[in-house]
């Protein structure tokens, strides 16, 4: 799968000589001639900081509006259905980030690979990576929702999730409606990447912004005034996607003067390009599987140790639940970074433009640190007020989840940098290294954790009990995962420091010879 970017990455050993200058994007007037593209441009030539910014808000707007999703219907359903609605979703939701794996598999891969072409120069190529993204979207789509009405296929996934009989049924119902419009959620998330690729990130925080704001308002009335429950959120969930996702297929189909159009030729799935979307998508995949995975554990844990604790296996995932919730809302702001930059690490990795890549990577790892230490202390500072916003009542369960949450997210102030140097590399076209660093935290760290801390926590500090080993096990894991992503930065920066010295020698040569 990497021969399609080997003359990006050098994975083939032919790496072109560096060069300063910007290849010409194109894109479409009225009349169907070509126009040159200063959207897409000056993702080339404009000030670093500035773009990152300009990107960066809308991107982490939108991300953080995205994640309402989930934090919404949390919220919801813990005030219209009680704990047992929190320990519904908290049982979905491992089934649910598959979802969203095979989204962000699709749609980042497809993003990733098309912002690296119109560095290139190749956009024609950049619109069949586009229709290519949208059809591979569909088609997942439909496969996840006949899967999920299958029992052999959905009834496994519940007991791998540790669903205790009284929630079974409410965690089926929740996952089977959501894969219904599942395709609303793939496709939409998928292809709004491309819309700040494509120059215009308000343009793409207002897409999901819409779908979220409707998620509210249809939970508000399905769950609190119609009193549907679990099956009302769930509903809520696909109408706030479907209004979002008609917002995205609307700008790529009628919105005038677009630098990328989706266009109907360009939809018949081409091999090359799929391997492509789905090489450079991987990591994200991983990142999104791993949890899935991870989230299986944590819930057989909770459940294992809930039922020895006072506070019992239903609670101990309806608690700790709305910590992985929290947990995973608090890290998409910091994802969000990582996204805004995403397109301008491609655009200039593409055109070699390498001190414009380490400038990027460098913005990018500041502007996530200092925000994930801004939010550190809001979490320090107010978790009981943020976990009794979740309808959690009860005095020792709301102590018990605030506790949890701050231990959780002890290291919050360095994953910023985590999450930027795990996706620099596959910005760049080299995927192998980011599901590498992608995998290090939850699957090679976090899940040994996992087993190991509740057998020896309690020996080690008496006051904690095994239960509490489970979330002590997150920033032990993070830390590791921050070490390792150093590692791997430090050896690239090396790269890109010996190839920026070659494209000035090489210039340094040619003026040379030009004067003489």
């Amino acid at each position: 799968m990497k021969h399609d970017i080997e003359k990006v990455n050098g994975a083939s050993g032919a790496v072109k000589e560096p060069s300063s200058e910007v290849p010409v994007q194109h894109a479409e007037k009225s009349d169907g001639s070509p126009v040159v593209s200063d959207r897409v441009n000056r993702m080339g030539t404009a000030s670093i900081p500035k773009l990152a910014v300009e990107f960066a808000i809308p991107a982490i707007l939108g991300m953080v509006v995205n994640g309402a999703y989930n934090l919404i219907d949390s919220v919801f359903l813990g005030h219209g259905a009680g704990e047992i609605g929190l320990s519904a979703i908290t049982v979905a939701s491992p089934t649910m980030t598959i979802f969203l794996a095979l989204a962000m598999l699709i749609g980042a891969g497809g993003n990733a690979l098309c912002a690296l072409r119109l560095g290139e120069g190749k956009h024609e190529e950049a619109e069949h990576i586009l229709g290519n993204t949208a059809m591979l979207a569909v088609l997942v789509s439909v496969a996840l929702a006949v899967l999920a009405h299958i029992p052999f296929v959905v009834e496994p996934l519940l007991t791998l999730s540790s669903a205790t009989d009284s929630v079974r049924p409410y965690a089926r119902e929740f996952i089977q409606i959501v894969s219904l419009g599942c395709v609303f959620q793939i496709v939409g998330m998928g292809l709004n990447n491309f819309i700040r690729t494509a120059g215009a990130p308000n343009r793409a925080l207002v897409t999901m912004l819409i779908g979220a704001i409707g998620c509210t308002v249809f939970n508000a009335v399905f769950v609190l005034w119609w009193g549907w429950g679990v099956a009302g959120s769930a509903w809520a969930t696909i109408c706030g996607q479907a209004i979002s996702c008609a917002t995205v297929v609307w700008y790529f189909t009628k919105t005038p003067g677009v630098p990328l159009r989706l266009r109907r030729r360009y939809f018949p799935i081409k091999a090359k390009l799929a391997r492509g979307i789905l090489s450079l998508g991987a990591a994200s995949f991983a990142v999104q599987a791993a949890g899935a995975i991870v989230n299986f554990f944590i819930n057989f844990m909770l459940v294992k140790y809930g039922s020895l604790d006072p506070i019992g296996a239903d609670n101990a995932l309806a608690s700790v639940g709305v910590v992985q919730r929290i947990g995973m809302f608090v890290i998409l702001p910091l994802i969000g970074v990582s996204v805004a930059i995403q397109p301008l690490l491609g655009f200039n990795y593409g055109a070699k433009l390498w001190e414009r890549v380490k400038t990027t990577l460098k913005v990018g790892s500041i502007g996530a640190t200092v925000m994930g230490t801004l939010m550190w202390v809001a979490i320090m500072v107010f978790a009981p007020q943020i976990v009794g916003f979740f309808g959690i009542k009860e005095d020792s369960l709301v102590e018990f989840t605030a506790f949890a949450l701050r231990v959780d997210l002890i290291f919050l102030p360095l994953i910023g940098f985590q999450i930027v140097g795990a996706n620099y590399f596959q910005a760049t076209g080299q995927p192998a290294k980011s599901i590498i660093l992608s995998l290090t935290r939850q699957i090679l760290f976090l899940i040994p954790l996992l087993f190991i801390l509740p057998e020896m926590l309690p020996s080690i500090a008496p006051m904690l009990d095994s239960l509490d080993a489970v979330y002590f096990a997150v920033p032990l894991a993070d830390f590791l995962a921050v070490f390792t992503v150093v590692v791997f930065v430090v050896m690239e920066l090396r790269i890109l420091n010996r190839r920026s010295a070659e494209a000035k020698e090489a210039a340094a040569a040619k003026e040379a010879k030009a004067h003489a």
